[in-house]
């Protein structure tokens, strides 16, 4: 089940929602819980078991992690057998079949692939789980001893499927002393709104141009049109992405959570230093704050620094998925990262701010060719075509066809992509806040009126970060 679906809209989140606000509050979770079981269930029922055997999992080792908390030796034994049980999980299922595939290409050998298929949102609830026994190993939260309580935060079908990645600190006391009000409510309509019109309007537009341009042989290729290509899968995947944030963020809203954001205007940023503090910053913050601090962070020196910033990128990219292009793209950020904090940052700041935007946007649309394409070779091939060493025409009929029937479209993405929509609301706002009301509130009806149209009468709505 999906935000972006009539069932959803008109059947499941209606119905969770009266149940939800009729029942008393110690109910509330339970009708959250049970709402989200069903929600997961909703496309492989049989992945339930996993979900509540990682919910009993950790519970239990919050649990053993506060009974011995003055015992440093024990508590951390338990915190390790945490983190492995989780990680073990992530990696039977996501990783089995890719270290198979790698033995048999290296030894020559002829061992069977398992073929299961990825429990959905598995790399999203894996890393929730592991916070909260790691929060409580760190005295950064207060052990949870209501296992309902506990699997309303495992289980949350607001942000289950594809974030933001919710660290148990940070919402630990909303569990069981959230208020909700008819404010906040109204908030989490306009911010789900708002993520519905990303979704569905936009990322779902511009990716049928992605999916028809990386169908194009070579040579029905020309070099604007493979950079047009790129251009439109990074506009896809950033308001596929960032608008199912907006909807899990206005759902937390609805039902009484504060989620924190998970993007901020990226393609704005002037470095790629930059541009991930914008992008996807839950997964950021949680690599930071669980693997990039530990090893040292950046009070260490200059080689440790470098190791440390390799260290979190290649598993970035591995998170991300079992294939190579992910390992690779993880590692070309990496690298870019480390030269930035080596001497490209101080190099840039002496420059135009153009410039630097500039630099940011080409090397962010080069790695997401090698994102893109878990065929390292067609998405090498496709890198070639973009700069014109493959002796391709610059453009032709086809790209300009293209290029007037996704203009508009295309024009909508970046203005949508800045901050401009939001300082002309504020610039309203300043003016009458009456007639700002009443143009934003006129807008998201138009965009829900939209949204659900076009919902009604497309089968193209995929959702790319579903397989990660």
């Amino acid at each position: 089940m999906v935000f972006s679906s009539i069932f959803f809209l008109f059947y499941f989140l209606p119905i969770t929602l009266l149940i939800y606000y009729i029942v008393p509050r110690k109910f509330k979770n339970t009708v959250l819980f049970i709402a989200s079981l069903i929600f997961y269930g909703w496309g492989e029922p049989i992945y339930i078991t996993i979900m509540i055997f990682s919910t009993i999992v950790d519970y239990s080792h919050g649990i053993l992690i506060e009974k011995y908390r003055y015992n440093r030796q024990r508590a951390k034994l338990i915190l390790l057998s945490s983190i492995v049980i989780n990680l073990g999980l992530l990696c039977f299922f996501k990783y089995t079949d890719f270290f198979i595939q790698n033995i048999n290409m290296l030894l020559n050998t002829n061992f069977s692939y398992l073929g299961l298929p990825l429990p959905i949102g598995i790399s999203f609830y894996t890393f929730q789980t592991m916070s909260y026994t790691i929060d409580i190993y760190l005295d950064k939260s207060p052990v949870q001893k209501n296992i309902i309580s506990f699997g309303t935060y495992v289980a949350l079908f607001p942000q289950l499927i594809a974030g933001p990645i919710v660290q148990y600190n940070t919402i630990a006391h909303q569990l069981n002393n959230r208020k909700e009000n008819i404010s906040q409510f109204s908030q989490g309509i306009e911010r789900f709104a708002v993520g519905l019109g990303k979704k569905v309007l936009l990322a779902n537009n511009i990716g049928m141009l992605w999916d028809e341009i990386q169908r194009l042989s070579t040579s029905d290729m020309t070099v604007f049109t493979a950079w047009l290509g790129i251009i439109a899968f990074s506009f896809q995947i950033y308001f596929d992405f960032s608008g199912y944030s907006d909807m899990a963020i206005g759902l937390g809203k609805i039902f009484g959570f504060d989620f924190l954001e998970n993007f901020n205007y990226p393609y704005i940023s002037q470095s790629i230093t930059e541009f991930w503090r914008r992008w996807h910053i839950s997964l950021g913050s949680w690599f930071r704050d669980y693997v990039y601090i530990p090893l040292g962070g950046n009070r260490v020196g200059l080689l440790k620094l470098f190791r440390n910033i390799a260290i979190v990128w290649f598993l970035t990219g591995f998170w991300h998925g079992a294939s190579w292009n992910f390992i690779l793209w993880g590692i070309y950020f990496g690298v870019i990262l480390v030269l930035e904090k080596g001497f490209l940052l101080k190099a840039l700041s002496k420059v135009h701010p153009i410039i630097r935007h500039i630099y940011a946007l080409f090397f962010i649309l080069i790695g997401w060719v090698l994102f893109s394409f878990e065929n390292i070779f067609r998405g090498l091939e496709y890198l070639k075509i973009m700069l014109g060493f493959e002796r391709l025409p610059l453009y032709d009929q086809r790209f300009l066809y293209y290029f007037t029937s996704y203009g508009i479209v295309l024009i909508l993405l970046i203005l949508c992509s800045t901050p401009i929509l939001k300082m002309v609301l504020d610039l309203l706002k300043k003016k009458s806040e009456r007639l700002e009301g009443v143009v934003f509130q006129l807008s998201l009806l138009l965009i829900m009126i939209f949204s659900i149209a076009y919902l009604v009468d497309s089968t193209y709505n995929p959702f790319l970060y579903f397989r990660f």
